[in-house]
């Protein structure tokens, strides 16, 4: 067996269906244990696209990578939101200890400048998270992605529509979510690099973000009132 083809089956490129290998490809905890026992005990992972499929906005996603975000911006590395659905809301971001010093949103007016400047944070050398709502994707455009995230060896999270998930993609972990009935976050992993999908497990959020009612999309929205039109 080739050199070549011993280093793609140790970092898990290569599946095999008769065996379930631990990925050596570096990663970041998720900040939520049982996430991570589903996950190998790895995380997102650094130099690899990971994908979020939901239905709708302001189910649990960004507390989902809100551990993340924090850890990160505490070690100094840049986290990049790139065309958010809403305007981050800076005070709640804070509360939940983000340093604020260390995050940038970015909005562009089309698809091509949006490409662009995803691949070039993805390059970037001080990025070390970046949360990006690209839309619809051509699976060219995903690829380029995965070789811009590869090179700068960070955390990449897409934020896509669950119609997506259909879509043949060289994302390393594409990730379901789905809305429980108790404030709890249902992720359905579809696909993790070097391991079978179908796990899953339940993410209790109500208490992490010390809420009563249903409201976790709040770090990105603020306390304004809701347009009439």
């Amino acid at each position: 067996m080739s050199d070549l083809l011993s280093s793609l089956l140790q970092d898990a490129r290569v599946w095999q269906g008769h065996k379930h290998r631990k990925t050596t490809q570096p990663a970041e905890p998720t900040g939520y244990q049982v996430l991570d026992n589903q996950l190998g005990g790895l995380g997102w992972p650094r130099g690899a696209l990971s994908e979020c499929l939901l239905d709708a906005l302001g189910i649990g996603e960004l507390h989902l990578v809100l551990p993340l975000m924090q850890r990160l911006s505490e070690q100094g590395k840049t986290v990049f939101w790139l065309n958010p659905p809403h305007t981050p809301y800076a005070p709640a971001l804070a509360r939940e200890g983000v340093n604020l010093d260390h995050l940038v949103v970015i909005s562009t007016d089309d698809q091509g400048d949006f490409l662009w400047t995803l691949e070039n944070c993805l390059r970037s050398p001080v990025t070390g998270l970046v949360l990006a709502w690209p839309g619809k994707l051509a699976s060219r455009d995903i690829r380029r992605l995965q070789l811009a995230s590869e090179a700068g060896g960070n955390v990449c999270v897409l934020f896509r529509s669950r119609r997506q998930a259909d879509q043949n993609s060289p994302a390393a972990l594409r990730l379901e979510l789905v809305p429980g009935d108790h404030q709890d976050l249902k992720v359905n992993i579809i696909k993790r690099r070097g391991s079978w999908p179908g796990q899953r497990c339940s993410l209790a959020l109500g208490h992490r973000a010390d809420i009563t009612t249903q409201d976790s999309s709040r770090v990105v929205q603020g306390p304004w009132p809701r347009s009439q039109g």
